[in-house]
């Protein structure tokens, strides 16, 4: 804690607040987000494709519109998109627990998604900015931040929860609204290199950054990142139910608690460490690698040996989360690198829409996977399948820096409408 203390304490002040925020949108979110479900068909006795409309929507809002919230941030400043984010799902949270018809839960829905999409991409840019050189040390920062945040609000949610669910609806609203003006206040207006030059047509705008070649092969060669770190909401919680069945729930939370703490506990020494011994490039290979590792016991544990397969889940998880936690502030300062230093929430914001896609697909293909290996019996497919997809991303990525892909650019020319 003291090292994070002091590490906090060595950024700018409109660093720390960034960081503090992050804290704070995770804590709110995760307080009521995995309860929402419940609420949706339980207390208000939604259909469950009602319920699928409504989360879907969130995401939809949230995946799809990033660009245009990396759009805004780069055109006019990073705090106004943080500001309308936060007050958004003020709106978006407190209406989730207050109304009981499904076109306002959708619009609620969406109001929060849209949120996201807005302060995202205007966070991680302002925090490049106030950063400068030390990107990487910032970033690993803020991810202990974040994954803080995703640690406590489950179990903030579930103490609320015991009163009623508007009461936890009603909390998270209050986080956000006291960010709001919080950072009305304590945040400084912090404007894009590119704001005053970037030309008249947004679309132009946005062709400089598809335009970008070396970046759009590296948000697509990370896609598989993103579809193994998404495995502790899909494959491994399926996993923990097919092992124990009813207790299976509790096996899922116990995994959320220990990916979070691994980042929280481990996030800075092994940023510190990969940087005294690999370059960025050989840090996100090596981070990737270990990811797609991280299934491999599972792959070789006998099916119907329970303790065997919780310990190898536990392992997995533990592994997939030192992984991610090497490749996180690497991947971030290398959007950064790749985008020249211009335009940087727009780059922000699309490599979250492809990563988002990825995401979706990804889930698509592995629900189908582990249907198919349920039914003939063959789980290790799975996790074969997932160890293929860390070890390809890290292939891939390989491949660009040896390439001299991933090696700093010449700041991009906007491209005129």
């Amino acid at each position: 804690m003291k090292t994070l203390w002091r590490q906090t304490l060595s950024f700018p002040p409109a660093a720390r607040l960034l960081m503090a925020n992050q804290f704070a949108i995770n804590l709110a979110f995760y307080m009521l987000m995995p309860y929402l479900a419940a609420h949706l068909s339980g207390s208000l006795g939604l259909a469950a494709w009602a319920v699928g409309l409504v989360l879907g929507v969130r995401n939809f809002s949230q995946q799809g519109m990033f660009l245009i919230g990396g759009t805004l941030a780069d055109r006019f400043g990073y705090k106004a998109p943080i500001l309308a984010g936060c007050l958004l799902r003020t709106v978006g949270f407190g209406l989730l627990g207050w109304v009981d018809n499904l076109p306002a839960l959708i619009a609620a829905s969406a109001a929060t998604g849209f949120a996201g999409a807005l302060f995202n991409p205007a966070v991680r840019a302002y925090l490049a900015a106030e950063a400068g050189e030390r990107r990487v040390d910032a970033f690993a920062t803020f991810n202990v931040y974040y994954q803080a945040g995703m640690l406590l609000g489950p179990l903030v949610g579930l103490a609320l929860l015991a009163a009623d669910f508007r009461l936890v609806c009603t909390v998270a609203a209050a986080i956000f609204a006291v960010l709001t003006l919080l950072q009305t206040r304590a945040l400084p207006a912090r404007r894009s290199r590119t704001a005053d030059s970037a030309p008249g047509n947004v679309l132009a705008q946005w062709h400089t950054v598809v335009a970008n070649r070396p970046f759009l092969l590296f948000a697509t060669a990370m896609i598989g990142s993103y579809i193994l770190t998404f495995q502790v909401y899909l494959a491994l919680p399926l996993a923990a139910d097919k092992a124990v069945g009813d207790k299976g729930t509790w096996a899922t939370s116990g995994l959320f608690v220990v990916s979070a703490a691994v980042a929280v506990v481990g996030q800075l020494k092994l940023t510190g460490w990969a940087k005294q011994r690999w370059s960025p490039a050989q840090a996100l290979v090596r981070g990737l690698a270990a990811m797609g590792l991280a299934f491999l016991p599972l792959a070789v544990t006998p099916p119907g040996a329970t303790a065997a397969i919780l310990t190898a889940l536990v392992a997995a998880v533990a592994l997939l989360a030192v992984g991610s936690a090497v490749v996180y502030p690497f991947e971030m300062d290398t959007v950064v690198t790749l985008s020249g230093d211009r335009l940087v929430a727009t780059h922000y914001g699309l490599y979250n829409t492809v990563s988002g896609l990825g995401i979706t697909l990804g889930n698509l293909a592995t629900g189908a996977l582990w249907d198919f290996a349920v039914r003939h019996d063959v789980l290790w497919l799975t996790w074969c399948t997932l160890a293929a997809t860390g070890l390809v991303c890290a292939a891939s990525v390989a491949a660009l820096a040896s390439s001299g892909r991933l090696a700093v650019r010449k700041e991009p020319q906007l491209v005129a409408a």
